[in-house]
């Protein structure tokens, strides 16, 4: 079965799991601590089921996990942010008070700017290993200029 093929299906845990190359105690994992949404209410000894949007969202923080190398606790911030810039975009679209479109941009500034940090603290974090990896690239190539 290929992700098109899952359109409009209900998946069980170990076929996400196939689809995104996790395991389901990852899948679980996820769940607990927040960063997915249950799998729904269901009765004990059932299994759980998934739809393609909550395969998309695994893929998605899997990826920015990959990426970015954060924590999980990172990782769960960076989607808190997100959920609540979803709202206020929701809010935006849906009108409001006068005054309250200038807070919804101002908070959404504010969720950016804390994904920004993060984002360009594991930047930085890259950037100082490049440059102790080239330092050293650069004594074994000077080490070796010696021997010739």
């Amino acid at each position: 079965m290929s992700a098109t093929d899952t359109t409009n299906e209900l998946l069980r845990i170990g076929e996400v799991a196939r689809l995104v190359d996790t395991t389901p105690r990852t899948i679980r994992y996820y769940e607990e601590i927040g960063l997915l949404p249950a799998s729904g209410e269901r009765e004990s000894g059932r299994h759980r089921l998934y739809t393609e949007g909550d395969v998309e969202r695994l893929r998605e923080l899997l990826r920015l996990k990959d990426l970015l190398g954060v924590t999980l606790e990172e990782l769960k911030e960076l989607v808190e942010a997100e959920h609540a810039r979803a709202a206020l975009r929701d809010e935006w679209r849906h009108g409001g008070e006068e005054e309250r479109p200038r807070e919804i941009l101002d908070e959404a500034i504010g969720h950016i700017g804390r994904q920004l940090a993060l984002v360009r603290g594991r930047r930085a974090q890259l950037e100082r290993l490049e440059g102790e990896l080239t330092a050293r690239r650069r004594q074994l190539r000077e080490r070796l200029r010696r021997l010739e």
